[in-house]
């Protein structure tokens, strides 16, 4: 049985306001892949969630590249809304459109295959991999600062891979 570890993590400056997320996926050897993108107007409730979905979509697609059959995959994220939202049932108020994609790409997953655990970890702890995202996802939020916001009635363009490091 094989081991996948998801490190996520959001950022925000200010809230709303530019915002960044980012993703490390981890197996036995060491870093599988990271990732990491944002948005020009948002909060960090969605990069936070953001960070999951993208990280899980590159879990999905590694499973299937390397014919993984049986596998833990242990989420990691210093969002406490996250993961009580994830293990507790919390209600999904906000972010419904997130939520339902998040619901969705689990819901994607063999069951079978699969064994998917939360977890959370203390926020700016000394956690390698977690320090990891949380300064790949600030980078981001800070870039986006720095980019004209489009003309658009899409408050939440999305710029994916444009902060990958």
């Amino acid at each position: 049985m094989s081991v996948l570890h998801l490190y996520t993590d959001g950022s925000c400056i200010g809230n709303p306001g530019p915002g960044g997320w980012a993703y490390v996926v981890l197996n036995e050897q060491g870093i599988v892949e990271k990732n990491a993108g944002g948005e020009i107007d948002t909060t960090n409730n969605r990069m936070e969630i953001m960070a999951v979905i993208e990280g899980l979509s590159m879990v999905k697609e590694y499973l299937a590249q390397h014919e993984v059959m049986d596998s833990d995959l242990k989420i990691y994220s210093d969002s406490n809304l996250l993961i009580s939202t994830m293990t507790k049932n919390w209600k999904k108020k906000k972010n419904v459109d997130l939520w339902m994609n998040l619901e969705e790409i689990l819901n994607s997953f063999n069951k079978n295959q699969i064994t998917i655990s939360w977890n959370w970890v203390k926020a700016h702890a000394g956690h390698k991999y977690n320090e990891m995202v949380d300064k790949m996802a600030l980078d981001c939020a800070i870039k986006n600062q720095k980019r004209p916001y489009p003309n658009s009635q899409n408050k939440y363009h999305l710029f994916s891979n444009y902060c990958l490091l």
